[in-house]
């Protein structure tokens, strides 16, 4: 949606926002259940820095959205709550995560445990190579819950908005899946282990529009249960699901790029009254 031209002095009208933010209601700050602090976070592969100086705080059953253009470390940023970026050859870090007051980076924490309590779905859909029911038990069996595993296993598609497509096909194939329910299938995956938070890279961005409307609904339907973290190149998406949106931009400093994090608010402020110029520009498709 286009900004509205500026009108006279004499004439009152209500600016048009550049993208239709969604009517929420928010708790005040102090109602609010800390899960993420996140001090002085800066992250990188090699020489390379991806992200710097990041500090924000995640709040619990709330939807958070993190927008930017790309190469500025969304995925880096979210990759780093659950110690996904443990993997990557050459990744290091500075700063603290804290998660619930305990420090995600510290000796002694299980990264295992790490994502057993904050899971994540990818951009792409990844069913494993097993049948529906296969896919949903995985965790629980590696996890040794396998009492009333069926039990779980319905639970977890219910609650990803799938249990009455799949109920009568749980032994086919997770292929036979279209896309948008095998993306259904990877969060009922995810969170069949009953994780707190939820972290979602990009989770619609290969799915089409009615996918996409589908995957939107149903993250609004877990924040009553599960924090959620979402990166999304989609504005629009952003505006119309998170509580509070984050915005990272590129910063270039002596030949040397990293994403930082420029305006972190309620979404309505950001996209409607952003406090900063670069957030603006990007909201109003300036650049990016």
């Amino acid at each position: 949606m286009t900004e509205e031209d500026r009108v006279g002095e004499t004439v009152t009208m209500t600016r048009m926002r550049p993208v239709d933010v969604a009517e929420r209601r928010e708790a005040p700050p102090e109602a609010r259940e800390t899960v993420f602090e996140v001090r002085g976070l800066t992250a990188g592969y090699g020489q390379s820095t991806a992200i710097k100086d990041v500090e924000l705080e995640v709040y619990r059953n709330l939807i958070t959205a993190v927008i930017g253009p790309s190469g500025c470390g969304k995925s880096t940023f979210i990759r780093c709550l659950n110690r996904m970026n443990d993997d990557i050859p050459g990744f290091r870090h500075e700063g603290e995560i804290l998660y619930h007051g305990i420090d995600l980076y510290s000796d002694g924490v299980d990264p295992v445990e790490v994502r057993r309590r904050i899971g994540m779905v990818f951009q792409k859909p990844n069913p494993f190579p097993k049948t529906i029911y296969d896919n949903v038990a995985w965790a629980p069996r590696v996890l040794g819950l396998k009492k009333e595993l069926d039990e779980r296993v319905e639970r977890a598609l219910r609650a990803a908005a799938l249990w009455d497509e799949v109920k009568d096909r749980l032994k086919r194939s997770a292929f036979s899946l279209s896309g948008g329910q095998q993306q259904r299938l990877c969060i009922a995956r995810a969170i069949a282990i009953e994780p707190e938070v939820l972290l979602l890279d990009e989770p619609a961005s290969a799915l089409d529009p009615i996918a996409t409307s589908s995957i939107e609904e149903l993250m609004h339907e877990l924040k009553r249960d599960y924090t959620l973290v979402i990166v999304t190149h989609n504005m629009q998406q952003a505006a119309r699901v998170a509580d509070r949106t984050a915005f990272f931009t590129l910063e270039v400093e002596k030949s040397q790029r990293a994403g930082v994090l420029v305006e972190y608010d309620e979404t309505e402020k950001v996209f409607t009254a952003p406090s900063d110029k670069r957030t603006e520009d990007y909201v109003t498709g300036r650049f990016g």
